[in-house]
């Protein structure tokens, strides 16, 4: 990066079945929250990335929705990375020199169609065949057991051991979200609950699994001179990695299905950036991508938080529930939020934000130095994967 890159302020609408708002009120909810947080005003933005994967939005809804005239405005589209892709596009720019103060904003509004299913992935063209049409009709849960019957196998850990891993994952989550005012679902559930729900893919349970929900989020990312010239509190970019797939997965006879690629290349960038040579030693907080279960509990290996084949292990052991060693999902992660695919990734930042300004409120951690985020989007062997480091001003 040519000039440090910092985050000045930033702000998420309420998560959930939101009837009460279109797709511009989330806007307007996330980004005037964004904005007040920053002490800035839409004529101070250069720049903006938009995240949003629904059709109905259009290149002009953010600047329309923000009244940022006519700021240069670009749309993404990455499947579940579409909000961390939004992001790394304003950091970026900021980061090149190109421009001072850059918004980074995503929205969803699923519910609306009644439906709130999520998928990823599917065939490559329309005309898929053998394995590429089967893996096309799958949806998230079914992907992901078939990591965590491959993980149960090479490392010899019984089903039923993971399924205690899960629903230790799950209850930490929902107790996380019951502290946060702008989360979904903000109950707590028993072990008992978890476990004898109904399944969606074994060994998963509708309860390991999120929903797609409407919401939205925003950033304010800028340089660090401006950041402290502002006087207000910050947050600075320490790594950042990205890795995209190219269908290895339905391809290659070796792929090993105990992990993500792209999310172990995206990290080692992310870490090499960051000069971080331990990460289950020199992070302090993560967020993890959690669509399940199933999937943040493979992340940890991939995110090298625990050496292989130890992740089930150390989350039995309490490594990262909201008192352990690495803190995750403290706002309560995708599943007490939702899946928003042009919000999440920046949701997830939100929450090492408020921990790292140390305005988190009740979920607010002791000693949080620098924290990782993990966001990924697409389908087995196709995947793009983002990991960003973020920490305290020096």
């Amino acid at each position: 990066m040519n000039r440090r890159v910092a985050i000045i302020g930033m702000g998420c609408s309420g998560a959930g079945v939101r009837s009460d708002a279109g797709q511009e009120d989330l806007i307007v909810e996330a980004g005037m929250a964004a904005m007040d947080d920053a002490g800035i005003t839409p004529e101070d933005i250069n720049a903006s990335w938009f995240g949003c994967t629904s059709v109905s939005a259009n290149h002009a809804l953010l600047n329309f929705s923000l009244k940022l005239g006519y700021t240069a405005m670009t749309k993404v589209q990455n499947a579940g990375a579409t909000g961390a892709d939004a992001l790394r596009g304003a950091i970026t720019a900021v980061a090149s020199g190109m421009y001072d103060v850059t918004l980074a904003a995503g929205v969803e509004k699923p519910t609306d169609s009644g439906f709130t299913e999520f998928t990823e992935g599917g065939p490559v063209g329309g005309s898929a065949v053998g394995a590429d049409a089967v893996l096309g009709e799958f949806r998230t849960p079914a992907f992901a057991t078939l990591y965590l019957q491959r993980y149960s196998a090479v490392h010899d850990i019984p089903a039923r051991r993971i399924r205690t891993a899960l629903t230790r994952l799950t209850t930490r989550s929902r107790r996380a979200g019951a502290r946060n005012p702008l989360a979904a679902f903000r109950s707590s559930v028993s072990e008992d609950e978890v476990e004898g729900a109904p399944v969606s893919s074994w060994p998963l349970t509708v309860l390991d699994c999120c929903q797609s929900l409407d919401g939205a989020g925003a950033a304010i990312v800028c340089s660090e001179a401006f950041a402290k010239s502002s006087g207000r509190p910050y947050i600075v970019l320490e790594g950042i990695g990205v890795a995209s797939g190219g269908l290895e997965g339905r391809m290659q006879q070796d792929y090993d299905y105990l992990g993500l690629p792209e999310a172990r290349i995206a990290a080692q960038r992310a870490y090499r950036m960051a000069g971080i040579v331990r990460p289950d030693e020199e992070i302090d907080h993560a967020q993890i991508f959690d669509l399940t279960t199933a999937a943040e509990l493979i992340a940890y290996e991939d995110l090298g938080l625990a050496a292989p084949g130890t992740a089930v292990e150390r989350v039995l052991a309490g490594d990262f529930d909201l008192e352990g060693r690495i803190p995750t999902n403290t706002d309560g992660g995708l599943l007490c939020n939702g899946f928003q695919a042009g919000a999440s990734g920046i949701r997830q930042v939100y929450e090492s934000y408020l921990q790292l300004t140390g305005r988190a409120g009740e979920r607010q951690l002791p000693n949080v130095r620098r924290s990782v985020v993990y966001s990924a989007g697409g389908a087995v062997g196709s995947f793009s994967a983002f990991v960003q480091v973020y920490g305290k001003p020096t």
